[in-house]
């Protein structure tokens, strides 16, 4: 297992410094998922929610919520992201009480000293909570699951991939 590179060796945090890592292009994809009644993710789709398009209000939250990520995660460096994407999928089957998913990926790029990971979470977590804020009032039995990082590439570590072997 690796050191925990966030506190000093008084075990005290700090922000890890960064200056003597190669700058190196960065991507890293995050997940999660939404579940919702059927009849709210159609009206979704039929733009038939009072507060407006959901899926795009809920793009323009995750790219701000990536660009701000060291504004809310306090050992986090500020990044100069070249890209963000935001994607969805319905892909995923009914769970037992017949909800259906709505699962984000967002995608997030840049050419840096350290890696997006963070910047990829907190834009699928935002797009997730932002979905769930626009329909919460036709839909309480909403619920976020498994927000999670699915691939990460580039700096000293390389490529990871969840499901792949270690």
């Amino acid at each position: 297992m690796k050191e925990l590179t966030h506190f000093s060796t008084a075990g005290r945090a700090r922000m890890v410094d960064v200056a003597d890592k190669p700058t190196t292009g960065r991507t890293a994809i995050a997940s999660g998922v939404l579940r919702m009644r059927p009849e709210t993710l159609a009206r979704i789709h039929a733009g038939k929610i009072a507060k407006g398009d959901v899926l795009a209000v809920a793009d323009v939250a995750a790219v701000m919520a990536a660009k701000r990520t060291s504004d809310m995660i306090p050992m986090c460096h500020t990044l100069p992201l070249s890209g963000v994407e935001i994607g969805y999928d319905e892909t995923l089957p009914a769970d037992a009480d017949g909800c259906v998913a709505l699962r984000v990926v967002a995608t997030v790029r840049c050419t840096g000293q350290t890696g997006v990971e963070m910047e990829a979470l907190c834009a699928a977590s935002m797009a997730l909570l932002t979905v769930y804020d626009m329909c919460k009032a036709i839909d309480r039995r909403m619920r976020i699951e498994c927000v999670q990082l699915e691939e990460k590439h580039g700096g000293r570590s390389g490529s990871w991939t969840r499901g792949a072997q270690a």
